[in-house]
């Protein structure tokens, strides 16, 4: 119909409905509608404008089920039918995995004593700082080998500490470890730390950084992401909203970018299906406020021995939460 209206006042409405084999009824009772829109269609239009800041908003990344969980957040009650139909009339999508996106890196040192699996593939902690999760992935850019180290709170899935270089060594998982251990306070505290046996982690340098926090050692098997897999559910959900989505010519391009990501969006902002469609700092802010109102609900938390943890996906690391 858009092509009639743009073609009429060149060659006449007749000849461009008979070349496009479209009746006039047709057309003229599009013309009707866009004059005079129905109360449906005006809605759809400032639902459309909403919808195209959120998207725009998440880089690009929300599709329908983040973006309906968003306008409920504003007050906007509508169906996600809705919101899929509009998005799916007007070409908008979410972000999605569009091939594989991890290889195995991890190496083992045989002569390494690991730490028993505290956690049995079971993700979910009763407060902050009960358990963390780390692991370190390789992210491309132009310079070559970079790699991004990371520290993740099984409560609220907030990335407590990151670092990044161009080798991974023990010192980048040291500077992960000794970035979460000051932006969350701990002080031989009862955190639980998981990771898989990779050298790095297995080392005599990093076993005793955990022990001068008083923070106490998980490890899974080596490169099973089943065994870790709420840290793989990160990485996966890192590299289909950002990484391949973008390039950098330098390790220092990269680096912003996921500072942007991480403790711009993701921490701050990015809302997520098992928090209750909040962020990790929304979610931890709620969970604050309640222990502040209710003491001995916090007093009678569990110990880390008894914490079960569980991803939102069970038994698979590579969703995008």
């Amino acid at each position: 119909m858009k092509a009639v209206g743009h073609l009429r006042d060149r060659f006449g409405v007749d000849p461009v409905l008979r070349v496009l084999d479209v009746a006039p009824s047709t057309f003229y009772g599009w013309l009707t509608q866009q004059r005079h829109p129905s109360t449906r269609r005006r809605t759809d239009e400032q639902l459309l404008a909403e919808i195209v800041e959120i998207h725009d908003r998440s880089g690009g990344t929300y599709g329908s089920p983040r973006i309906h969980a968003t306008l409920h957040r504003r007050g906007v009650h509508i169906s996600r039918k809705r919101v899929e139909r509009l998005m799916r009339e007007h070409g908008l999508q979410g972000a999605f995995l569009r091939k594989k996106w991890r290889t195995a890196s991890t190496r083992q040192n045989p002569n390494a004593d690991p730490a028993p699996d505290l956690v049995n593939r079971d993700f979910t902690a009763p407060a902050p700082n009960r358990l963390w999760v780390a692991d370190a992935t390789r992210v491309p850019c132009g310079q070559g080998v970079f790699w991004l180290a990371a520290v993740r709170d099984a409560f609220s899935n907030r990335i407590v500490g990151w670092r990044c270089s161009d080798r991974c060594d023990t010192d980048l998982i040291l500077g992960a470890l000794e970035y979460a251990a000051w932006s969350r306070g701990i002080r031989n505290g009862q955190v639980v730390h998981h990771s898989d046996r990779g050298s790095n982690y297995t080392s005599l340098r990093f076993g005793q950084r955990l022990d001068d926090h008083g923070i106490l050692a998980s490890m899974g098997s080596v490169g099973d992401s089943y065994d870790n897999a709420l840290m793989e559910n990160f990485f996966s959900t890192l590299k289909t909203e950002l990484v391949y989505r973008r390039s950098w010519r330098t390790r220092d391009e990269a680096e912003n970018a996921l500072f942007a990501y991480i403790d711009g969006w993701y921490n701050t902002q990015r809302i997520q299906a098992r928090l209750g469609w909040r962020s990790p700092d929304e979610y931890e802010a709620a969970w604050h406020a309640h222990t502040d109102d209710h003491p001995a609900a916090a007093a009678a938390e569990p110990e880390v021995a008894s914490a079960r943890v569980v991803c939102d996906r069970p038994g698979d690391g590579r969703g995008v939460v």
